[in-house]
């Protein structure tokens, strides 16, 4: 990956003009470096097996009514905004979904 190696074997060149392609093939890493970053972040981007809506709460942890109505008026607040940004998205070439409420997840400890 030239144009965004995950890390360099030798220092960058402090002045132009003073590089060789010696030099270039000797400062990228080598192929297991940059399979081993590539598997990295593609596993970190990955949607977890345990994804959780944000706004969404699988555990009975609150039972008391006024509890139970905020989280509902919270519920139907990402959906108002998910809904928007749904709309927003549709005369976009190349949608942006990464504030959409229905694809965030609701904690990074779950």
């Amino acid at each position: 990956m030239p144009n965004s190696p995950f890390s360099l074997q030798l220092a960058p060149p402090t002045t132009k003009g003073t590089t060789s392609e010696d030099t270039m093939l000797n400062t990228l890493p080598d192929i297991g470096t940059t399979a081993q970053g590539m598997a990295t972040l593609w596993l970190l981007s990955k949607r977890s097996f345990d994804f959780v809506r944000l706004g969404q709460f699988p555990e009975e942890h609150f039972s008391q009514e006024t509890p139970c109505e905020l989280i509902k008026d919270f519920q139907k607040k990402l959906e108002v905004l998910s809904a928007i940004i749904r709309v927003r998205n549709i005369d976009l070439d190349i949608p942006y979904e990464y504030m959409d409420p229905a694809l965030m997840e609701n904690s990074v400890a779950m």
